[in-house]
């Protein structure tokens, strides 16, 4: 009996080394128009297999929030960022660990963009492509465009987004960022304030 519950415990961790090794697939596509916003998020493991999925449909945003509310969130933010600075060194080389780990499998975007005085729409509409084109050489995968529009002040956008994340390369950093005492002090911080 006992050999047959050790072989089902070595078999589960068996799967979840494959799992994690394999890697764990993203995908988020969205499209915003005007005040609307839709998109779906699906996480995928074997590259098929949806293990959760979900939509963001438009929501109006509630516009009868107090002025107490606001400082006491602006409070709580000062509060955060000054937990935060002994530790961008740390987060910076985390995030850069954590690109690492991940692989693009598709990064598409287009955003029309426009404001109410033309040579504005034309002066920013020019630096986003250039900003767009050095973006969009650091990977073949990425295909980041950009559209101007005439008919008054416009920020939309749509994209569909994938990319794979391999957990068993984030593990070993994690755990050695957690390790570090301002980022724990941090963590608590931002626990509390929410």
């Amino acid at each position: 009996m006992l050999n047959i519950l050790g072989m089902i415990i070595l078999i589960i961790i068996l799967f979840i080394i494959i799992l994690l090794l394999i890697g764990i697939k993203i995908s988020f596509e969205y499209q915003k128009k005007g005040s609307k916003f839709n998109g779906c998020l699906k996480i995928l493991v074997f590259k098929k297999i949806s293990i959760y999925s979900t939509s963001f449909p438009s929501q109006d945003e509630d516009k009868g929030e107090e002025d107490s509310d606001e400082e006491k969130k602006q409070r709580n933010i000062k509060k955060i960022l000054n937990l935060a600075k002994p530790c961008i060194r740390d987060l910076l080389d985390y995030f850069k660990t954590i690109l690492n780990a991940m692989s693009i499998k598709t990064i598409q975007n287009h955003l029309i963009f426009g404001l109410d005085s033309y040579a504005d729409t034309g002066k920013y509409i020019g630096i986003i492509w250039g900003i767009l084109s050095v973006v969009n050489s650091f990977d073949k995968n990425m295909k980041l465009s950009a559209e101007p529009s005439f008919n008054g002040s416009v920020i939309d956008a749509s994209g569909v987004n994938e990319f794979e994340i391999y957990p068993m390369k984030m593990i070993s950093p994690t755990i050695g960022l957690i390790r570090k005492k301002e980022i724990r002090q941090l963590i608590r911080g931002v626990w509390d304030e929410r």
